[in-house]
C-alpha cells in the first residue's frame, strides 16, 4: 500500500491557506513541486503540467511554487512566467518550502501523483525525456487500475 497523504498545506496566490487534499478530495492529484528560477521548471516541466493537463482530464494539475531563501515568488511573479500572462491550472505556493521538505522532494520540478484516496502512487523528480516517460506510464498505470476496480 502506498503512503496516504492526510494534509498538504499551501498558501494560495492570494496568501490565504488552503489543504490541497480537502480542495481536491476524491480526485487524481498531479502535483508538480516547482521554482520560478528554475530553469527546467520554468522551460519543460510547466509546459509539461500543461500538456499532461490537455490529455488527462480526469486528472487535477496542480502547481506548488515552493519558497527557498532568496527564491520566494508573488502572484506577479508566479504570473509572469506564463507567456499568457494566464495561470492554465491552479498554483499555490510552499512558503518556508515545508511541503518540498515533507513530501521529500529530490529537487525541482518533482511531480506527485496521487491517487483519488489519497495515496502517494507515484513520486518522480525532472523535467527531461526520462521523467515524462516515467510520468506517463505513471498515470497511464493510475488510470488504468481506476477503470479496472
Amino acid at each position: 500500500m502506498n503512503k496516504v497523504i492526510q494534509s498538504i498545506p499551501v498558501l494560495d496566490l492570494d496568501g490565504h491557506a488552503v489543504d490541497l487534499m480537502t480542495a481536491y478530495k476524491n480526485k487524481v492529484l498531479l502535483l508538480i513541486i516547482y521554482n520560478n528560477d528554475c530553469l527546467g521548471c520554468t522551460g519543460r516541466a510547466i509546459p509539461l503540467a500543461y500538456e499532461f493537463q490537455q490529455e488527462y482530464p480526469e486528472i487535477q494539475v496542480v502547481g506548488i511554487h515552493a519558497d527557498f531563501i532568496n527564491r520566494a515568488a508573488s502572484k506577479a511573479s508566479i504570473k509572469a512566467i506564463f507567456t499568457s500572462g494566464e495561470i492554465p491550472f491552479p498554483i499555490y505556493i510552499d512558503k518556508q518550502h515545508r511541503v518540498y521538505n515533507e513530501l521529500k522532494a529530490e529537487g525541482t520540478p518533482q511531480w506527485l501523483l496521487i491517487s483519488e484516496k489519497g495515496e502517494l502512487f507515484r513520486s518522480i523528480f525532472g523535467s527531461q525525456d526520462n521523467a515524462k516517460n516515467r510520468l506517463f506510464y505513471a498515470i497511464q498505470n493510475l488510470i488504468e487500475n481506476r477503470s479496472t476496480k
